[in-house]
């Protein structure tokens, strides 16, 4: 520490996250490999809410501030008021960043801060990092301008307002950051910016689940997984008679002797995180989901007016049928849970049933080591950023469906590590491609998931970063002290 102040250098770096920490995963790994791979001292400037991962919580140079949330606009609010309390939040915003930034932290080296949001966010760095005689290095994660074009439309002259702000601002970094080599392209001809990329890759403690793993997450998550969306429906007839006679088993796994074994008449586990925004469309899945029940139904035969009860008892009573039940979960927080819950509710499906949870920092990682599909509706607001949660399904070995877009393929390579869909039919027909044979003669299956593995295990956050980031954060810093 005694050199670095020689040389101008304080050993401190600051990450600035606009958000909540707890969700915001790959700036918890950028202070990670600060801390791990650069030894700084690293402080975290942002807002509270969902719980960091325990080895940010855990590693002694790391230290998280959190500032207050700004709090809902009530419903009731007259509409007269409303321009008003969306001026004033993003000033108060700006002084309480500020005020963290200039004086509740020591002077770090550099800021490297998330965007977006990028109001107030660019401006309130900029200046800190101005003030406190430090760099400033923004990591792209998608455009701000492109979000908000959701809720406003493209044409609107706030989003005109917002795009010059962003690169405004953004042409003040110090150094940039970024998620694709198309961002990358984007910035370069039409924001001038000169960004560096890091792909996102999963960190150590994503990785495939062990057999015991699987059944002591199950085990813990029975309630919820037990717990129906309306009506009973077929994942709940695992947690009829069957479990009360055996009370170490969950509704995929239980105990033989001492042996932990998977359930052959278990569902399939179907995982998707979402932070439920409008640039992910549940309705996608919902319309798949029926088409999957309807078009297994008319395959094996059934007479439609065959009550789901019948075939419940059918399955509980061990009946193996050419395609599974299928149990998807969806794990996160935001504004149009509620909205979907409510039509999950008023489905009627004998082979389909859903789950919504917010888990934990530490059983998130393990229940897509545990699951047997990841899906992924992200649609991308700009067409330029890749959704990070198939990073970490890539990390357990878990082969993903994907909407497709602009970029993505980028990450998932059709038939070697998930597939593509444009359309609920065409998610449906992969579901039905996938599953046909489970759980053991899912061939197509198989070789996704090998695919997965194989992608998983090629490339790691603490390298990736260690190749992209660290070298840029090192120039910047350089820079800025000479």
């Amino acid at each position: 520490m005694a050199e670095e102040e020689k040389n101008g250098k304080r050993g401190r770096a600051c990450v600035v996250v606009l958000g909540d920490i707890g969700r915001s995963p790959r700036m918890q790994y950028h202070a990670l490999s600060l801390a791990r791979q650069a030894s700084f001292e690293v402080d975290i400037v942002a807002y509270g809410g969902s719980e960091p991962h325990s080895a940010l919580l855990e590693h002694k140079s790391i230290h998280i501030y959190k500032m207050k949330q700004w709090p809902t606009i009530p419903p009731g609010l007259p509409k007269i008021l409303k321009p008003g309390v969306l001026l004033i939040k993003p000033l108060i915003q700006f002084f309480m960043l500020l005020w963290f930034l200039c004086f509740k932290i020591a002077a770090p080296d550099v800021f490297l801060v998330q965007n977006p949001p990028s109001v107030p966010t660019l401006v309130a760095v900029k200046w800190a990092s101005w003030l406190r005689g430090s760099a400033f290095i923004i990591d792209w994660h998608n455009f701000g301008y492109t979000l908000l074009a959701l809720s406003l439309g493209r044409s609107s002259r706030f989003v005109a307002l917002y795009r010059w702000f962003e690169r405004y601002f953004g042409k003040m970094a110090n150094g940039s950051l970024c998620v694709t080599r198309a961002m990358q392209h984007e910035l370069a001809q039409n924001w001038s910016i000169k960004a560096s990329v890091l792909y996102d890759q999963p960190p150590e403690f994503f990785h495939p689940a062990t057999l015991e793993e699987k059944h002591k997450l199950f085990y813990r998550l029975e309630k919820d997984l037990s717990q129906p969306h309306g009506f009973r429906d077929c994942a709940t007839i695992g947690t009829g008679g069957l479990l009360q006679k055996d009370t170490d088993g969950t509704l995929f796994s239980t105990l033989v002797g001492t042996d932990i074994v998977l359930r052959p008449n278990r569902p399939a586990l179907i995982v998707s995180s979402t932070s439920w925004t409008p640039d992910e469309d549940f309705e996608i899945l919902l319309e798949a989901a029926v088409m999957y029940d309807r078009r297994v139904s008319a395959i094996l035969g059934e007479d439609n007016s065959i009550e789901e009860e019948v075939v419940w008892n059918e399955m509980l009573s061990g009946k193996q049928y050419l395609y599974p039940r299928l149990l998807f979960v969806i794990t996160g927080k935001g504004p149009e849970k509620q909205k979907y819950e409510e039509k999950i509710k008023r489905l009627r499906l004998k082979r389909v049933a859903f789950r919504t949870m917010w888990l934990s920092a530490e059983d998130y990682p393990l229940l897509l080591g545990s699951a047997d599909l990841g899906l992924c509706l992200h649609t991308s607001s700009s067409g330029l950023d890749l959704p990070m949660k198939v990073v970490d399904m890539f990390g357990c070995g878990l082969p993903v469906c994907a909407v497709s877009y602009s970029c993505i393929k980028e990450l998932v390579k059709v038939e070697k590590n998930g597939l593509l869909f444009s359309s609920s039919s065409e998610l449906a027909d992969e579901l039905l491609l996938l599953f046909k044979g489970f759980p053991d003669a899912c061939d197509a299956l198989m070789l996704l998931r090998n695919g997965a593995l194989e992608t998983g295990s090629s490339a790691r956050w603490d390298v990736e970063w260690e190749e992209n980031a660290k070298p840029l954060i090192s120039e910047v810093i350089s820079r800025n002290v000479s």
